[in-house]
């Protein structure tokens, strides 16, 4: 769960009926010591396939050209307003020249989530570069030195806060006062990532790669308050990200997947497995690719993935099965998730060098 929701929670509407009100205690319960002690950013389920927002290192590392990529995610509708997040991607690499296989990545993200009854919003728009220095071109490994560095909004809609004082004997009215002291309904930042990678491939025909990396996100840590406060600052959010993909046969494929997150006293690590299928092959491209898998976020969730990409376009459904404290309010129920993902190559026409990327 986000940890920003709690204003939307603590500030909400009164819910009716004592089921909604166990509910909304059961949420203050499992989110208040986050909410006082971290701000924890938006994660994603499948998390594998985000690079800018993991670690700015990954940006551009895959086979094909370009990616062009869009999330969409809701959580916790059988509790509250839903949290939704929508988000889209591009990245692309080029090589450095003929004559090395060095080659430079640059990516563009930007999202939109909204969280609670009063709209609390995020909107970001983060560009990236990244540079990949060849080790050893037998195995086709890279050292990749990642920076992004972008706009982060947070806003709220004040309109549809309520607050205790206008209750009257058990009577809501928004002509009543509030009382309160509402603080700036936005606040805008500045933000610096950095990140460091490194993948090889081993085995025969180089079948099996390695990622792993580190990348650490609000390095300059922006001022994080509603009131302006300069002593309030955005936590320093600390990544490893590590993968391993092997081929089984000509047309299987595993993918183990993990990552981990650190943010002030907010962790969260997640791992999993995705088994691909192929299904006929035109040239080096499969012309159809099935997958399924199972993740895990710690405390938090199960989480299967099904994926079906035909040649160049691929789509993929995610349920986060709720198994923390929450369980009971949510019956379980977390968020689903879908992103769908378009890759390519460019014309030969004016490419000098091809580069040559991990397969994940």
């Amino acid at each position: 769960m986000k940890t920003l929701g709690l204003p939307q929670i603590r500030n909400g509407r009164a819910p009716h009926g004592f089921g909604k009100l166990l509910r909304s205690l059961l949420i203050l319960c499992a989110v208040l010591p986050k909410v006082l002690y971290a701000q924890a950013d938006v994660h994603f389920s499948q998390f594998y396939e985000e690079s800018i927002l993991r670690n700015p290192a990954l940006t551009g590392v895959f086979s094909d050209d370009y990616k062009l990529g869009l999330y969409y995610r809701s959580q916790w509708s059988s509790i509250t307003n839903p949290y939704v997040t929508a988000l889209f991607s591009a990245e692309t690499h080029f090589s450095v020249s003929r004559t090395t296989d060095d080659f430079f990545s640059v990516g563009l993200l930007g999202y939109s989530d909204k969280a609670g009854s009063i709209d609390q919003r995020i909107t970001t728009f983060y560009p990236a570069v990244n540079f990949n220095k060849s080790i050893n071109s037998a195995h086709n490994s890279y050292l990749s030195f990642g920076f992004t560095g972008g706009y982060v909004q947070y806003s709220f809609d004040p309109s549809k806060a309520t607050f205790n004082n206008q209750y009257i004997d058990g009577s809501y009215s928004p002509a009543n006062p509030s009382l309160e002291n509402l603080p700036n309904a936005k606040m805008d930042m500045w933000d610096l990532g950095a990140g460091i990678n490194f993948n090889t491939s081993t085995g025969e025909d180089n079948k099996t790669t390695y990622i792993i990396g580190f990348s650490a996100y609000h390095v300059t840590q922006p001022k994080f308050s509603y009131y302006s406060n300069s002593h309030v600052t955005e936590n320093m959010r600390l990544n490893a990200n590590g993968a391993i993909g092997m081929a089984i046969n000509e047309n299987v494929n595993l993918q183990l997947q993990a990552n981990y997150a650190i943010q002030g006293t907010y962790t969260e690590a997640l791992a999993g497995a995705l088994v691909n299928v192929a299904s006929g092959t035109s040239n080096v491209q499969e012309t159809l690719v099935l997958s399924g898998g199972l993740f895990y976020r710690v405390g938090d969730a199960i989480i299967p993935v099904v994926k079906v990409r035909y040649q160049r376009v691929a789509m993929a459904f995610s349920y986060d099965v709720n198994i923390s404290t929450l369980k009971d309010a949510s019956n379980m129920q977390g968020g689903s998730e879908f992103t769908l993902f378009l890759t390519g190559n460019y014309t030969d026409k004016g490419i000098t060098r091809k580069t040559v990327c991990p397969k994940f």
